[in-house]
């Protein structure tokens, strides 16, 4: 019976070390792996629990329905029924997501995956609202946000190259360019839905991207609500000593920021102007070393 027990609690202890494995490998992941993380355990949910997942958080065509599930705008963008459909967003997800940290904010990432699925929520109801009453399938899957996102960098930095094994380097607006043109060839079929939401992702990360190129960041006010929100559990009391110092530690982190953007920027209008094989290795270096952090 002793061991027995042993056995029971060494296996109880191995269970629980690869549970906070689980929990230490999300809170050190970035913004990008974090939302992976979410789709990959939400979509094993789905899995096991299909109908009833799909039936209250996937989109519905029907405007009617959709008043009695108004979230699903917002919860149909991390639902997958597919593991080829989730294995296409999230491999995108995770070299476009990366690389779009590099030039843009975790907030501003945000701001881009949110609202790109939400514009191609709408643009999908409204379509089955005012143009075809037919019924359709609901809508589900991340496509319209990682659109989002592989469209404003591809804007930001089009002829920043990829290198894919045995294609070799292909510069970003062309695999954009590629990703689209698939979207708009799904408008052929009878149940268009999902690739109106692409286009319509597609869309609004394009829009955004040039936005933010002058200086108006469209999405701010979606950040500022989910600050909002984010500060209703933090922590309020902090001793002044703490607060100094935080403060001092982050003006020296922000112009050591501010230093590496400058950099950023400048290697960026020379891709613009003579493509990516005109850097110079140590530039080639700096944006791999950017990229890795």
């Amino acid at each position: 019976m002793l061991g027995i027990g042993n056995k029971t609690n060494l296996k109880d202890g191995t269970n629980l070390n690869i549970i906070n494995d689980i929990k230490n490998a999300y809170y050190k992941a970035n913004i990008t792996e974090k939302i992976i993380y979410i789709n990959v355990i939400l979509f094993l949910i789905t899995v096991l629990f299909t109908k009833f997942i799909v039936e209250w958080f996937a989109l519905p065509s029907n405007l009617d329905s959709f008043l009695y599930t108004p979230w699903t705008v917002i919860t149909y963008s991390f639902i997958h029924k597919d593991i080829f459909h989730i294995l296409s967003n999230i491999m995108v997800l995770y070299y476009i997501g990366n690389l779009f940290l590099n030039f843009y904010t975790k907030k501003q990432f945000l701001n881009f995956y949110f609202l790109g699925g939400i514009f191609g929520g709408i643009v999908f109801l409204s379509y089955y609202f005012f143009i075809d009453k037919t019924s359709a399938l609901p809508l589900a899957g991340a496509s319209a946000a990682v659109t989002s996102i592989f469209i404003a960098i591809a804007t930001k930095i089009p002829r920043y190259a990829i290198r894919l094994r045995f294609i070799g380097s292909v510069e970003l607006w062309v695999l954009a360019a590629i990703w689209v043109v698939l979207s708009v060839l799904q408008l052929a079929n009878p149940d268009k839905g999902s690739a109106i939401a692409h286009l319509s992702g597609a869309a609004f990360g394009f829009i955004y991207s040039k936005q933010l190129e002058k200086g108006n960041d469209i999405g701010k006010w979606f950040e500022g609500l989910i600050d909002y929100f984010s500060n209703i559990f933090k922590p309020k009391k902090k001793s002044p000593f703490k607060a100094v110092y935080k403060t001092k530690r982050k003006s020296s982190s922000q112009e050591v920021s501010k230093t590496k953007q400058r950099k950023i920027d400048d290697i960026l209008d020379k891709i613009s102007k003579s493509g990516y094989e005109s850097l110079t290795k140590e530039e080639k270096d700096f944006l791999f070393r950017a990229g890795k952090k």
